[in-house]
């Protein structure tokens, strides 16, 4: 009996053992089948006659989403969707660097409040764009970008430009996908560009492998071998191209929605606002710093602009929102930013980050009252642990946060004499920019005089671009952009070589706008060859370079502290010469020709009126960014 019953149990487990095992066969071929595809071909065929191709689907989303211009630097692994944009209507713009591409991608996202796409062919191709989206990803611009890839199949396995380009992009893009399957192609990008515009915008990156993209009967030749199997290896193999082929274009050509996916944009609380209202309302000297995140939509520049005007609150103006308040405006200040916040009772940070513009929030007095709104919570709330504190911490949309408190302070008046100070720090510090003006120059053109002459006569319907160091500092206390969304810079990453991509993208977004380009030497080295492209697109840009003949804000601090200036000198190169290579038009501007600065201005301008690229080669003495003094 004692034997008998301890075998029973033993009997009983290789019955068990042997049903888990089958169970788990079981569920590993079910799972098998379900990554090859088997199941979803049982209820969707593959169209094997069909021309079609995955580049139309893309092209589809794209012109459902409202895209009109698609950036690029041509390569084999993309060549079907620019082929199928064309078709549909959707500018193709080539350049000759990919970085510019995507500048230009970035500047058609900030100038429209949509997404700006930009496609590019595998490895190499993509890895010359790394900046850009970095720059994008920074600056929080929604830029969707397009790349090539090795086929699937092919991938890990020594293609031509295979690299792991998922692994490059994930910590620069808010979402990154690769495609698999052609049907994929619909549902991926629609998400990728709601992802771009939701929460804080920013870099969003689609993998597009190139068997996705041609037709079925061009993969399919280079997929399948031309020598039907033999061996049962053969046949295995035959098998498993065959049905990854299937599964690659199963349900290619099922229709399926492609336009925009809604958004989600963080709102501040009604009970945020309040509290904030509440505190503006006690304030004596209230200031407002207004950054590039206010211009984003759903609140429109016009709306923005009322409000702020409403308020009546003395306000700076930094990244994308300069301009806001066109020329001039009584409550728009612009010299001694940090001798206001020492001053203020109440700053509203809109948009605008402690990091190293703001000297991490140093420059933020103790005893001030901080409102700070932001789309991103990490970025708002930077550096508040060590250097300042928020009275306030509201993260949400700024453009609808600010016409919010317009309404909750309607009628809300503040004492004049504040606004008096900060007006007449600004004429003091404009005064001596006039001063500096009048300084002679041992050889060259004086810059400080020059960029008040392009402030004189710049237009109303100019887009300013900037891209470089000194002259582009000293030019941003100078040169008023004439309205919102007019100035266009890098942002805080500081990137140089973003002037031929940002004047690209702004004069397509704008044609009846004049774009005026304001470049270093050193930055406009990236850019001279990108005029072949202005020319080829028939672009009429104006570029005019402060040409000191050296990286100046790298030597001035260089020379005395490390006693050389090894690789800081450049020459006075004929850059108005260069692009007449390309088929542009150019110009000098030197001490030989200095009483016809405005004449030799306006004959630029006519020449670009007339639908020629320019560049004004300006030979300018050194000049100090930070207060306008010139040393040669």
């Amino acid at each position: 009996m004692e034997t008998a019953a301890a075998a029973a149990p033993a009997g009983g487990f290789f019955p068990s053992f042997l049903l888990l095992g089958f169970g788990t066969l079981v569920a590993a071929l079910l799972g098998a089948a379900h990554r090859l595809g088997l199941f979803y071909q049982l209820m969707h065929k593959v169209d094997t006659a069909s021309i079609r191709h995955g580049g139309e689907n893309v092209a589809a989303v794209l012109k459902a989403h409202g895209v009109r211009f698609l950036f690029t630097l041509v390569g084999g692994h993309i060549s079907p969707l620019l082929v199928a944009c064309e078709k549909l209507g959707i500018r193709v713009v080539d350049t000759r660097h990919e970085v510019t591409a995507v500048f230009a991608a970035d500047a058609v996202a900030r100038l429209t409040g949509t997404v700006g796409v930009a496609a590019v062919t595998a490895g190499p191709g993509l890895t010359n764009t790394v900046t850009a989206v970095k720059n994008a990803q920074i600056a929080q611009s929604p830029v969707l970008l397009l790349g090539g890839a090795a086929s699937t199949l092919l991938q890990n396995r020594g293609a031509l430009q295979a690299v792991d380009q998922m692994s490059l992009f994930r910590p620069l893009c808010k979402f990154c996908a690769s495609v698999r399957r052609v049907r994929d192609i619909i549902p991926t990008l629609r998400a990728a560009m709601a992802a771009a515009q939701s929460g804080t915008p920013g870099p969003v990156f689609v993998e597009l492998p190139i068997d996705v993209l041609y037709p079925y009967f061009m993969v399919q030749k280079e997929m399948m071998p031309a020598k039907p199997p033999k061996g049962l290896v053969d046949r295995a193999v035959h098998w498993y191209l065959a049905n990854s082929l299937a599964n690659l274009f199963a349900g290619a050509w099922e229709p399926q929605p492609e336009g925009p996916l809604p958004l989600n944009i963080p709102q501040a609380s009604p009970q945020q606002v309040q509290r904030c209202v509440e505190i503006l309302s006690r304030a004596k000297r209230p200031l407002m710093l207004i950054g590039s995140q206010a211009l984003l939509p759903p609140t429109s520049a016009d709306k923005l602009r009322v409000a702020v005007e409403t308020l009546g609150i003395p306000c700076f103006l930094a990244g994308m929102a300069r301009g806001l308040l066109g020329r001039n405006h009584p409550l728009h200040f612009r010299q001694n930013r940090r001798a206001a916040l020492k001053k203020a009772d109440v700053v509203v940070l809109a948009g605008t980050v402690c990091d190293f513009r703001l000297s991490y929030g140093r420059v933020l007095s103790r005893s001030s009252k901080i409102i700070v709104v932001n789309r991103d919570r990490k970025e708002m709330l930077i550096n508040s642990d060590i250097f300042w504190k928020p009275q306030e911490a509201v993260q949400g949309d700024v453009g609808s946060f600010v016409v919010k408190l317009m309404e909750g302070l309607r009628g809300q008046m503040w004492a004049s004499d504040w606004a008096e100070e900060l007006r007449q720090a600004d004429r003091q510090k404009e005064q001596t920019f006039r001063e500096k003006a009048l300084m002679p120059v041992a050889q060259h053109l004086n810059p400080v005089r020059v960029l008040q002459l392009v402030e004189d006569i710049l237009p109303d319907n100019s887009i300013l671009v900037v891209d470089g160091g000194d002259f582009v500092g000293t030019a941003a206390y100078l040169v008023q952009p004439r309205g919102p969304l007019c100035w266009l810079d890098p942002g805080a990453f500081g990137t140089l070589g973003v002037g031929a991509g940002f004047a690209l993208g702004a004069k397509l977004c704008r044609p009846d706008a004049e774009v005026w380009c304001l470049f270093g030497d050193g930055a406009f080295g990236y850019s001279l060859i990108e005029f072949d492209t202005f020319v080829r697109h028939k672009i009429p840009v104006m570029a005019l370079i402060g040409n000191d003949a050296g990286w100046t804000q790298i030597s001035r601090e260089q020379v005395p502290s490390l006693g050389s200036n090894v690789a800081c000198g450049l020459a006075y190169t004929d850059y108005h010469k260069a692009v007449l290579g390309l088929g542009a038009q150019g110009q000098l501007l030197s001490r030989e020709n200095e009483d016809q600065v405005v004449k030799v201005l306006r004959d630029a301008q006519q020449q670009c009126q007339d639908g020629h690229p320019v560049v004004v080669n300006i030979l300018i003495g050194r000049t100090d960014f930070r207060d306008g003094s010139i040393s040669m």
